[in-house]
């Protein structure tokens, strides 16, 4: 238990007390509707009235929180507000997307009980308005009928049915158009969604433009109504209800007076939605930046990569970009990890050819072309960024294990860029005295591309008499007959046949309690930086062995959890 606090304690703080507020706005605002105010209303809709309200100050709360984790630039200003506070916190910023997530998941569950509350509302307040001349519920629903009294019962006429009411009301026609979208948000999120079909998710999120602006008018029809303060003193409830024949006709229980709730969720949304449009416009203007393209290369496995220049470009390790090729669509952005060193003086991404968009960029770099390619033929590229993510806390820590799984090695070609260049300046800040480098891969080819550092950083190293600095293991998880007979025959040589370092490929998948437990008994009584860039399978298993290795005494070793999140 007090491993799992170490590595996991402030996140589930930060949910149950994000639990804690939802639970109880959804109490405090289910009592307020049993109040005697809207005794009245109750008589129309029973319970369903709570059962409605209660769920929409929950929704407004949450779509408060919503557009905040996906602020970047502020996340980003935060995370270097926190870089000299606290790992933790820091670390908490970094899992915005998993909280972007459940909140979502929360708007949708408030989103439902609050439309089948409303279906029985509406069904409701059509028995009330059919009642005979007898009842409560038909006083009620005739107040406001020829006498210009604020109305109770949003249904007018007895020739009319909920679901007409439903389309030609503002509250109505809101809700179908905010229901809408968010399904088609959320479906659209789902992970085989996202990975196949990006562009579908990325338009079909540009929905939340409809979503807000519905939620904003939707209150404004003001259709649940309770009596005024007034009213309730003069014609209170709990006297007057049982003489409703006799309203008007005696002193002391006038006509009840009713009036709408005021729109409130403009008040809880309006904050977000400005620091947003204020996002948006740091990005439209970052966008407008001049980027030139200084060196297109392709590598093995359908990589390429891109080098790229902008004036005021800063960066730090493991941050990343988002792009957009105007000439391959002028709407899509897609994010890629920075792979350059912020001592180098251009920035760089490897993009992996997998869907439509990739493979446009790649033919219109020139990558299938064997011939020089002119500067003035290449494609206009708009960056948004850098922003932070988990990979900068690396130089925080002084024994820190990388893990990369295919692609998923990008950020970490920034780090060990970054170690090569301090090395080679003889930089004595660099807080780092071990890294522990692992890389998954399914194809031989993909190792190609990230070979040439790890020879220089190689032989750097040995250069220095700090071989030891820098322990990595290359996994190879997938190989046909030919090679497994290619490697047979070549083991014995003193390079690898594959990447061709001294380290040799080793084949299957990391025994990862070992590893641990190795790494733990080198280095007692030292935090030590996990970090991942991989699926989230992999994430799991990480997360588990870095609780289960990590001493419950706080002076012994402990193993803390990052990972990239997009």
């Amino acid at each position: 238990m007090g491993n799992w606090v170490v590595n996991e304690g402030l996140s589930i703080l930060v949910i149950l007390v994000w639990l804690g507020i939802n639970i109880f706005l959804f109490i405090y605002y289910y009592i307020v509707y049993l109040n005697e105010r809207f005794y009245y209303t109750r008589v129309l809709v029973g319970d369903a009235l709570s059962w409605a309200r209660a769920p929409a100050a929950c929704l407004n709360f949450n779509c408060m929180l919503i557009l905040l984790p996906v602020c970047r630039n502020l996340l980003s200003f935060l995370r270097g507000s926190c870089q000299c506070c606290s790992r933790s916190i820091t670390r908490q910023l970094d899992r915005n997307i998993t909280f972007h997530k459940l909140v979502a998941y929360m708007i949708a569950f408030h989103t439902a009980i609050h439309i089948i509350a409303h279906l029985f509302n509406f069904e409701r307040f059509m028995d009330a308005q059919l009642e005979q001349n007898e009842t409560i519920a038909y006083v009620l629903s005739q107040i406001g009928s020829g006498d210009n009294r604020p109305y109770l019962n949003p249904i007018r006429t007895k020739e009319t049915n909920p679901t007409l009411v439903v389309f030609t009301t503002v509250a109505g026609l809101s809700g179908v158009a905010i229901t809408l979208a968010l399904i088609l948000i959320i479906t659209s999120s789902m992970e085989v969604i996202r990975r196949s079909y990006f562009e579908v998710f990325w338009f079909t999120h540009h929905l939340f433009v409809i979503f807000f602006i519905g939620l904003v008018i939707h209150g404004v029809g003001e259709i649940i109504r309770g009596q005024t303060a007034i009213s309730v003193l003069l014609n209170k409830p709990s006297d007057c209800a049982a003489q409703y024949k006799n309203w008007g006709k005696v002193p002391e229980c006038p006509i009840p007076e009713f009036t709408g709730n005021p729109p409130m969720t403009w008040k809880w949304v309006i904050g977000p939605m400005v620091l947003y449009v204020f996002e948006r416009l740091v990005r439209f203007w970052r966008s407008k930046q001049k980027v030139v393209i200084t060196k297109v290369v392709t590598h093995p496995s359908k990589t390429l990569e891109l080098q790229m220049k902008k004036k005021g470009f800063k960066m730090e390790v493991g941050q990343y970009v988002n792009l957009q090729c105007p000439s391959v669509s002028p709407l899509e952005w897609h994010p890629f990890t920075l792979t350059s060193a912020p001592e180098e003086d251009h920035f760089s991404v490897h993009i992996r050819i997998v869907g439509d968009w990739t493979q446009q960029l790649f033919e219109a770099c020139g990558g299938e072309k064997k011939e020089f390619q002119e500067a003035w033929k290449l494609p206009k590229m708009a960056v948004d960024g850098p922003f932070g993510t988990a990979s900068e806390d690396v130089f925080r820590y002084e024994v820190v294990m990388l893990v990369g799984a295919g692609i998923g090695v990008t950020p970490f070609a920034s780090v060990l860029k970054s170690v090569w260049y301090r090395y080679f300046n003889n930089d004595t800040s660099l807080i780092p005295k071990k890294i522990y480098f692992y890389w998954l891969c399914r194809e031989t080819s993909a190792f190609e591309w990230f070979a040439d550092l790890l020879q220089s950083l190689e032989t750097q190293m040995l250069e220095r008499g700090n071989a030891d600095f820098l322990s990595y293991r290359i996994y190879l998880t997938g190989w046909d007959e030919a090679q497994a007979v290619h490697f047979t025959v070549h083991h014995e040589e003193e390079n690898d046949p594959i990447t061709g370092l001294k380290q040799k490929t080793l084949y299957g998948r990391p025994n990862w309690e070992n590893e641990f437990k190795t790494i733990a008994g080198n280095h007692p009584g030292t935090r030590i930086g996990v970090f991942l860039c991989g699926p989230e399978v992999l994430a799991k298993s990480l997360s588990k062995q870095s609780i289960n290795h990590s001493d419950a005494d706080p002076r012994g070793v402990h193993f803390i959890f990052n990972k990239e999140n997009f």
